[in-house]
């Protein structure tokens, strides 16, 4: 049942995203993936400050908002939540090492998989 609410909540999160690439802005600096990213970050935070701590909220909904709608929006919204959380914990090392190994990584894997798709073009 799970999967049928993320499903929805994606396709909605998607769109949203699509929805923003759509606005016509010309510049070379990526603004709208910024925003994106961005608007993701501020929602994906409202919803776990919404839900936490709280024992009544349906574990559909919270998959269906921040699995499904943020995660089709972007998935840097769930990246940064985690770099907080960990950050709050108190585990620095931990989110020193997420957030360098994370940007680093998959630039490198970006890079890879153009390379990749040199390869067999």
């Amino acid at each position: 049942m799970g999967f049928l609410f993320v499903a929805l909540g994606g396709a909605l999160g998607a769109s949203g995203r699509y929805a923003i690439s759509l606005i016509p802005l010309k510049t070379a600096f990526p603004v709208l993936t910024l925003v994106t990213n961005l608007l993701g970050a501020v929602v994906i935070g409202f919803i776990a400050g919404i839900v936490s701590g709280r024992e009544q909220v349906s574990p559909y909904g919270v998959l269906f908002w921040k699995t499904g709608v943020c995660g089709g929006f972007t998935t840097f919204s769930t990246f940064s939540l985690e770099a907080v959380e960990l950050l709050q914990s108190k585990a620095y090392l931990a989110a020193g090492t997420y957030l360098v190994l994370s940007v680093v990584l998959c630039l490198i894997g970006v890079v890879a998989g153009k390379r990749l798709a040199l390869l067999i073009r």
